[in-house]
């Protein structure tokens, strides 16, 4: 039967296929659909993990006792887990463990733009890449073949556009894998206990391993030589090598399934047999490199071919016109457009975060921010982010600032997702060094950026089902700290009256601004009726446009009209509204 499928889609079903019993992730865009998708497939268990490392930890504990693993992030996961991902290359493995990198090209949802295809060639682990979503399942049932086979972790990358387009797929809707007998667990110390000594003796194991890996590799059908005109050859993967076949159609193709280890017998016969050679890759040289490395002339790479960005076949059409492969077309006439009015990310009608942002803004204070639905208080109106870098930095930082003697006191705001990622160590360092640092911790209830999955705080699993639940204020009452509040961040009187308590206080405080998500079906059931504004009221002072809210509009007289199919009755403009002119209910 066929099945219109996304890559992530095509991952989770290429893993339910292999026999895939456990699966484990952080959600990240664009990785989190293959975790929830894998969720609801028979016989495995799947989990949410706190964090990147966790998942990778807990998947290498899994494939250890003997079981095929999927453990999936996006690119910037891989920094949290690289502890594991460099060990768990030393000491292989007893079932499969595939590993998806979901990397992001054009950064769509991502702080930065770096190439995971260097982590693989960095640990010494086979990567696989594929260009479609029928490569993307195909490619992990293999990734955990040769995982076994090589006894190594298997990294597939993908990208966000392979992550979320979507191609048709034969599935056997009746199909199902076969259920593996548990081996005894394997008491081998010297394969699995990385002390000095044994490590040593590993590394050895993993550069002869590289060795077979890299014969594989030029005999892989992953890795195939398609002849076509031999005035051009080109070497492309993923996604490339598809935009490079609609622009170069008739051209001769290396198409690189597995471009690490690198074919070098391949390759080098490709280059013989093509009279120009050029190399199409997204983000990094990574292949031109390996490529240059053997000898071979590359008359195109990287420097008519970005290192910026994502490509698409407009992209790949520019270079070919610079390198003149292509005949330069005329430009076309500029395409008719009509006006429209600038559409900026705003924070939701009703999200519990804009209270807190728009108190921080009216105390003037530094707000070290996080990565979250609230990073978007970074923009106009609302103007209340000064640093931003990785999940969990804003509490660091915000103790850094403390640690440089600056005067005014920095705040540190981060989700609640986030803070059980990477926030709770960074809020026991100040516990533990007397620092004096305020952490707000935004908890909606949810991962809500990515899409609404669950997290330690919210008690649900990956099906919805119910888990434990930990409260943020317990554990900052466990690690010692004196002032710990949790406050409705709809509530700007309280939460203003807490904040300024706060910067008095001597001691590091814990503020957990706790509303759910205005996106969450509970949250929408207790919405009341809009509010509205009265027109004789309003005098167009602007307080209520400083929020930020979407439903909030101004007239063609400069006054203040809310929409009442977006508002969520949140009564935040009614707070700060100098004249009493926003009021709930029916006008």
């Amino acid at each position: 039967m066929k099945q219109l499928l996304s890559g992530n889609e095509a991952i989770a079903q290429g893993a339910f296929e292999a026999g895939v019993k456990v699966g484990t992730a952080y959600p990240g865009t664009p990785s989190t659909e293959i975790m929830e998708r894998l969720a609801y497939y028979p016989g495995l268990r799947t989990i949410w993990a706190p964090n990147e490392k966790v998942a990778l930890e807990t998947g290498l504990g899994s494939a250890y006792a003997g079981v095929r693993t999927l453990v999936a992030m996006k690119h910037v996961g891989v920094n949290v887990a690289a502890d594991p991902f460099f060990y768990g290359s030393y000491t292989g493995i007893e079932a499969g463990l595939v590993i998806i990198s979901a990397d992001d090209p054009g950064m769509h949802s991502s702080q930065s733009e770096q190439d995971n295809r260097n982590y693989a060639k960095f640990a010494r682990i086979p990567f696989l890449e594929p260009a479609n979503s029928e490569e993307a399942r195909d490619m992990t049932v293999l990734g955990f073949a040769i995982s076994e086979q090589f006894d190594v972790p298997v990294m597939l990358r993908s990208t966000t556009r392979i992550s979320h387009s979507k191609s048709a797929l034969e599935v056997d809707p009746d199909f199902l894998p076969p259920q593996p007998e548990y081996p005894p667990y394997p008491r081998n110390p010297q394969k699995y206990v990385m002390i000095p000594a044994y490590a040593r003796q590993r590394h050895v194991v993993v550069e002869e391993r590289l060795k077979k890996l890299e014969a594989y590799s030029d005999e892989t059908p992953l890795n195939r030589i398609e002849w076509g005109d031999r005035q051009l050859g080109i070497i492309a993967s993923g996604a490339s090598y598809t935009y490079a076949r609609e622009v170069f159609a008739g051209a001769s193709f290396l198409k690189l399934g597995m471009p690490f280890p690198l074919p070098r017998q391949k390759v080098l016969e490709f280059a013989a047999g093509v009279e120009k050679l050029i190399v199409i890759e997204e983000l990094d040289p990574f292949i031109e490199e390996a490529v240059r490395l053997l000898g071979v002339e590359v008359h195109g790479g990287k420097e008519v071919f970005s290192i910026l960005g994502e490509f698409n076949p407009d992209v790949v059409r520019a270079g070919g016109q610079k390198l003149g492969l292509l005949p330069s077309r005329e430009e076309p006439p500029p395409p008719v457009t009509l006006p429209l009015a600038p559409r900026p990310p705003v924070l939701c009608a009703g999200c519990p975060h804009r209270g807190v942002f728009y108190v921080l803004r009216r105390l003037k204070l530094i707000v070290n921010s996080d990565i979250g639905c609230y990073t978007l208080a970074v923009l106009p109106p609302l103007a209340t982010t000064d640093t931003m870098g990785c999940m969990g930095g804003s509490i660091s930082m915000s103790y850094g600032s403390e640690l440089a003697g600056r005067p005014k006191r920095a705040v540190a705001t981060i989700g609640d997702s986030t803070f059980f990622h990477s926030g709770v160590s960074a809020l026991l360092n100040i516990a533990y060094n007397r620092g004096r640092t305020i952490t707000i911790v935004l908890d909606n209830g949810t991962t809500a950026m990515t899409g609404h999955q669950g997290h330690p705080g919210t008690g649900r699993g990956t099906q919805g089902e119910e888990l434990r639940s930990i409260a943020i204020e317990d554990i900052g009452r466990a690690m010692g700290l004196k002032h710990v509040y949790v406050v409705d961040p709809h509530d700007t009187h309280e939460l203003h009256r807490v904040l300024e308590t706060c910067l008095e206080a001597k001691d590091a405080c814990l503020i957990v601004a706790r509303a759910p998500c205005v996106l969450l079906p509970q949250a929408r059931k207790q919405i009341g009726p809009p509010y509205w504004v009265d027109p004789d009221r309003c005098n167009g002072c602007g307080l209520c446009f400083s929020l930020g809210c979407p439903a909030i509009i101004k007239t063609a007289e400069g006054k203040a009209r809310i929409d009442p199919l977006l508002c969520n009755a949140c009564d935040l403009c009614a707070q700060v509204c100098a004249r009493k002119a926003i009021h709930p209910g029916n006008e």
